[in-house]
């Protein structure tokens, strides 16, 4: 009776824990696929997830709602809802290379990519794309026939006439991602990772978004060709589509004796690879065989996915580094003892917020396990000794502002609550350094942002003296000696400037290159006189007005401005300018450039030259604009047309360079 008992509670305390399981990776899955949220760890989503399912095998049992019973995510736009002729499955995995070698035994097989996108099937009719429709909930998807012919390689027409349906993977590369986050000036907004972004930009109900988020499309699975012989094999599938225009996913032919080099073959390329992938995918190539195989309730049985088995370190926590940001987040970081991962050494990995830290009970002098999420990404997997969190920053590392804890959405960050913290303002020191201003190749807003929060850059001026932080800078993941030595020679290169580009790379609003050497030029590029001008004085200036006359003058009124100048200045060669007054033919002419050039490279170089002789140069026809610059007179386009009913001059290049 006694170990009736036992066993019954026993089962009571397993299936409470399933359901403490259940709840737990429900809402991680949602945080992380709907509300681009992480409040867990890959590897940690995976162990729990492990643990249900081998508690599930134990007890028979499958609750309501477990994440190892229904796949995808769950529909929630207002896109078109469309069923699928038949379930999409998902596939049952291991990470084990000897059940793979045991599952493929003597069977020829294709190994490929487990892409981590979104899985899209497409439907051909008469040679035309005819409908896209994404997974969804593996029942249900949403059309997206619109967005799928936006994407960047997607043949819209194929030689093929009859109807075709083929299943694929759309996704967006790691530059991509890079590219579109950077352009995100909220760093709360930006994408976690690629697959959500892709996510987001396949499910879009404007497709002219998603065609500037360049979607690729890989083929994995042909599912009808009306009429057509692919001798009962997969990888003729694969050949064909190749032949109708389609990208397929890259793939290597397998068999027992060679699964293991090819598994290598794959993770040694993993690092080289702009796509993302969270692990291989193996079929068999014949396809009665695979078919005569079934399938059970959730996994096809002719197919599995090999999920790569994280390589784990153990080593020791030296410090928390505190990362801040343009909007405030100050970003925990952990800085370990260096460790091989994967071929590479990884001495750091953020740990994304405060909430994650609690979790972790991360303390410094902790013995951690680390490893790389899909071979790249560095996450610490588990704290062996749990310390606890301490010393939560006060104060901004980077400005010496008041910090303060914040909790949105369930997930706890560190904030900087200085308006006027340096990271705040990484936007200024990108205009500083871009190809206008200073022109310091090397300093990416990324980069910038690195350095700043590392207490690196304060101000314009603490950018010429970054070889001071040369040993820190080499040591940091992305740059090293050649990276170092490259951005030191820009930034000499750099100290030589023009008086001009100086104060545009100032940022002072409403100042752009033009306005900034209309206004040195007026004070004959002597600054003393140029800081003590009045606003009347600036405004008088044909081409500043009083905007920008009060932008100027406001700025230098402001004595910290006014130090940072002069130290800035300290740094530079400044370049000698002297302007001939016979020179100054266009004065007080106001001009606009439109279509293609053929004296001049580019429209730039012709703006130059207008107002090295006295002009201006605008982007729109207004009553103030003297002269229309088009090669195509008899153009139609909306600013021949507007400085037609003006009555504005419209005059070729040939014309221009008799003025």
């Amino acid at each position: 009776m006694e170990e009736k008992i036992r066993i019954t509670r026993d089962e009571a305390e397993k299936k409470e824990r399933m359901r403490e399981l259940v709840q737990s990776l429900n809402q991680a899955g949602r945080a992380y696929y709907q509300e681009a949220r992480e409040i867990m760890s890959n590897y940690e989503y995976d162990k729990l997830y492990d643990e249900l399912l081998a508690l599930e095998k134990e007890t028979g049992v499958t609750l309501s709602g477990s994440p190892t019973a229904h796949v995808g995510y769950e529909v929630l736009s207002e896109l078109p809802k469309e069923r699928h002729e038949r379930p999409m499955l998902s596939l049952d995995k291991t990470k084990e290379v000897e059940d793979l070698k045991e599952w493929v035994g003597p069977h020829r097989s294709l190994m490929s990519w487990k892409l981590d996108g979104l899985t899209i099937v497409l439907t051909y009719q008469e040679g035309q794309l005819y409908k896209a429709v994404t997974r969804g909930n593996g029942e249900v998807g949403e059309v997206i026939t619109n967005n799928a012919k936006v994407f960047q390689n997607i043949p819209l027409q194929i030689p093929f006439r009859g109807e075709l349906v083929l299943r694929g993977e759309a996704v967006i590369g790691y530059k991509e991602f890079e590219r579109i986050n950077g352009e995100i000036e909220d760093i709360d907004a930006r994408y976690k990772n690629p697959r959500n972004l892709c996510s987001g930009s396949v499910r879009q109900l404007n497709n002219e978004i998603t065609a500037r988020r360049n979607v690729n499309f890989f083929a994995f699975s042909l599912v009808r060709a009306e009429g057509e012989d692919f001798e009962n094999s997969h990888e003729k599938e694969f050949l064909w589509l190749r032949d109708q225009g389609f990208e397929v996913v890259e793939y290597r032919i397998v068999t027992e004796e060679n699964l293991e080099a090819s598994i290598h073959w794959f993770a040694e390329h993993i690092s080289q690879n702009d796509f993302p992938s969270d692990g291989l995918v193996i079929v068999y190539d014949d396809i009665s065989y695979g078919q005569s195989l079934g399938r059970t309730a959730k996994f096809p049985r002719d197919s599995m996915a090999f999920k790569w088995a994280d390589e784990i370190r153990e080593t020791t926590l030296r410090e928390i580094e505190w990362s801040p940001s343009r909007t405030g987040l100050i970003n925990p970081v952990a800085i370990f003892e260096p460790v091989e991962l994967e071929g590479t050494t990884v001495s750091r990995a953020s740990v994304h917020n405060i909430s994650i830290m609690r979790s972790l009970e991360l303390g410094i002098g902790d013995t951690i396990q680390v490893y790389k999420a899909n071979m790249i990404i560095p996450q610490i997997a588990e704290n062996n000794t749990r310390s606890g969190v301490k010393d939560i920053p006060s104060v901004c590392p980077v400005c010496g502002g008041d910090t303060e804890i914040r909790k949105v959405n369930d997930v706890e960050s560190l904030y900087c609550t200085n308006g006027d913290c340096q990271a705040k303002k990484i936007k200024s020191f990108t205009l500083f350094v871009s190809r206008d201003a200073l022109n310091i190749e090397g300093l990416s807003e990324a980069t910038l942002e690195k350095f700043i929060a590392r207490g690196f850059i304060h101000e314009f001026a603490d950018i010429f003296k970054l070889s001071r932080y040369r040993e820190e800078i080499i040591s940091m993941e992305g740059l090293g000696e050649k990276s170092f030595k490259n951005l030191m020679a820009s930034v000499e290169k750099a100290r030589n400037v023009t008086l001009p580009k100086v104060i545009y790379s100032l940022g002072i609003s409403n100042i752009g290159l033009a306005g900034a050497k209309l206004i040195c030029r007026e004070f004959d590029y002597h600054v003393e006189q140029m800081l003590k001008a009045s606003s009347e004085e600036l405004s008088a200036i044909d081409g500043v007005g009083d905007v920008i006359a009060n932008k100027f003058v406001n700025y230098f009124e402001n004595q910290c401005n006014r130090e940072r100048f002069y130290r800035l200045l300290s740094e530079l060669n400044v370049e000698q300018e002297t302007v001939e007054a016979t020179d100054q033919t266009l004065k007080g002419k106001t001009f606009v450039i439109t279509g293609s050039l053929n004296h001049f490279e580019n429209r730039k170089e012709l703006q130059e030259l207008i107002e090295s002789r006295g002009g201006k140069a605008t982007g729109s026809v207004t009553s103030k604009t003297d002269y229309l610059i088009n090669n195509d007179t008899t153009s139609k386009s909306s600013k021949n047309k507007k400085a037609k009913e003006l009555g504005i001059p419209i005059i070729s290049e040939e014309e221009f360079l008799k003025l």
